[in-house]
């Protein structure tokens, strides 16, 4: 028998509540890093996780995770009732097998936190990220203005919505640029304007269902002489007018939420 609407909606809403104290718990947990927790004030991750609509029991494929910021907490959450999956780029030409990166390094030293954690392994120019219709979620933090740099934006755009179930959520994050920048700055600086990235995912077949002013910084001018990665963390200038930047704190972001139609 089919569950009557107000308990449905109590099932739903709890199952959000499960969610949300199963993320809270997965932030404050033991494992992450201290210099990882610093962070937080910067890129919220409570909130821009719960606005992608992140579950414990989703299967969610991070791509380019880096040294794993985001990893400390997805996997750890996803570990008992879902799947993290990690998508780094392969070695290309004669590069040497990075079986010694430090995502992999973070992963084996904890296994009770990340033990069930997967990596899979891409191809930037021609990208497949898992069996299409596999994902939940696909999560990309910071990495978009590397792809539209090296003009394989379209193409792991494409790639994203072959990875998702129909209804499935694409998030993206990453540093805005003023409206109407020219595409040399943003080359320059790092910084991307907001309609070019929502043109990537729509080209691809998603759909804008929402923007988050979560990890905006109205502190950022965007104007800076080593572009964003004047900012922390990078601050490329080092210790010349270091206070200042620290100030600033990390760049002004974009948070964009894409829907692959249920048509699909």
């Amino acid at each position: 028998m089919a569950a009557a609407p107000g308990h449905a909606q109590e099932a739903t809403a709890a199952g959000h509540a499960a969610g949300a104290a199963g993320l809270d718990a997965a932030i404050a947990g033991s494992w992450r890093t201290p210099a990882n927790r610093a962070r937080d004030v910067y890129r919220h991750p409570g909130a821009t996780l719960q606005f992608f609509g992140v579950q414990p029991d989703q299967t969610v494929i991070e791509i380019l995770p880096g040294g794993g910021w985001y990893t400390e907490i997805l996997a750890p959450l996803l570990r008992d009732h879902g799947h993290y999956i990690a998508a780094e780029a392969a070695p290309v030409g004669g590069e040497a097998k990075r079986d010694d990166t430090a995502l992999r390094r973070k992963l084996a030293a904890d296994p009770a936190a990340y033990g069930k954690a997967r990596i899979v392994e891409f191809d930037p120019k021609a990208p497949v990220f898992g069996p299409p219709g596999s994902a939940d979620r696909v999560l990309t933090f910071r990495n978009v203005h590397n792809w539209a740099e090296a003009g394989t934006a379209p193409a792991m755009f494409k790639a994203f919505f072959a990875v998702l179930k129909p209804g499935g959520v694409l998030g993206v994050t990453d540093h805005r640029a003023a409206p109407g920048a020219s595409e040399a700055a943003v080359e320059s600086s790092g910084y991307l304007p907001t309609d070019y990235v929502i043109k990537l995912a729509t080209d691809a077949g998603f759909k804008l269902e929402g923007q988050s002013e979560i990890n905006a910084n109205p502190k950022d001018n965007r104007d800076h002489p080593k572009g964003v990665w004047t900012l922390p963390p990078t601050l490329a200038l080092g210790d010349k007018d270091r206070a200042k930047y620290q100030a600033i704190g990390e760049s002004d972001r974009m948070t964009l939420r894409f829907v692959k139609p249920a048509a699909h």
